[in-house]
């Protein structure tokens, strides 16, 4: 199944990935590994995931603290959020009222 990431959510993964990479590049790759897998996971049976809020599921990565934030649309997943589980657990709801602010993987 296609997926897209809402604008900000690809921001929040851009820049967690930055982070890694200023300290480690290696741990960088695997972070970015981490939630390629998630989505990877995600797109093979998107209904598996827990709901969270409403109709937005979530799925955990490996090793890393972060969630990846999604909701099954008619023709692709939308990706709310690459959220770290311990920072401004909201800060994602208002992409879902704001769906436009979308890019196509």
């Amino acid at each position: 199944m296609k997926y897209e990431f809402h604008r900000e959510a690809l921001e929040e993964f851009r820049q967690a990935a930055r982070w890694y990479a200023e300290r480690d590049t290696p741990v960088a790759n695997k972070f970015i590994e981490s939630v390629e897998d998630a989505i990877r996971r995600i797109t093979e049976g998107p209904t598996r995931w827990r709901i969270v809020d409403e109709d937005i599921r979530r799925c955990l990565t490996h090793v890393f603290p972060y969630a990846i934030l999604f909701t099954i649309e008619p023709e692709y997943l939308l990706i709310v959020a690459v959220m770290h589980c311990s920072r401004e657990p909201g800060n994602w709801r208002s992409r879902v009222e704001n769906k436009a602010g979308t890019e196509l993987e």
